[in-house]
């Protein structure tokens, strides 16, 4: 199935800013999503991003190449959100913004660790690829702390399809 289908109505969860037109892509949108008491994280956290993609004009795509665009956002977020389950405690909150020129998203969780590629890099051993793959599709990406409490953000910024 194509990450890139039609989102049902009602599956996008909750916003916080109001939609772009899906004409051109949009600029100084943000939505932010809870997900700390949700079941199903992950795939709620890829149709969340992909109706706010739909909304801002990332998608439908009208080309391989706008296509290829909403394809490694909704990775992106796949593996941010992932690498908050399985190593900081799980994700707390999805934040999706697009300023026109980049993509930022942002996954909050309440973790102490410091996530980062793992190296070497070996393709054909199993799980650890996460980060690998947001440093090797993303313009930048890094982590901020929550003030002195537990947790952190973690952030990656994509280039929005020309």
């Amino acid at each position: 199935m194509s990450t890139t289908r039609q989102p049902r109505s009602g599956d996008s969860g909750q916003e916080s800013a109001s939609h772009g037109s899906a004409s051109a892509v949009s600029a100084g949108q943000a939505r932010s999503l809870t997900l700390s008491s949700a079941s199903g994280i992950v795939p709620l956290a890829r149709d969340f991003t992909r109706q706010a993609l739909y909304d801002w004009g990332w998608l439908p795509a009208s080309s391989a190449d706008r296509r290829a665009a909403a394809e490694d956002v909704l990775l992106v977020v796949s593996e941010l959100v992932t690498n908050a389950c399985l190593h900081a405690e799980g994700p707390e909150e999805l934040r999706v913004a697009c300023d026109g020129k980049k993509l930022r998203l942002e996954v909050v969780d309440r973790g102490t660790g410091q996530p980062a590629p793992r190296t070497p890099h070996r393709a054909g051993r199993p799980g650890g690829h996460g980060m690998f793959i947001v440093q090797r599709l993303c313009l930048d990406w890094g982590v901020e702390r929550t003030g002195e409490s537990s947790g952190k953000t973690v952030w990656a910024e994509l280039a929005a399809p020309a």
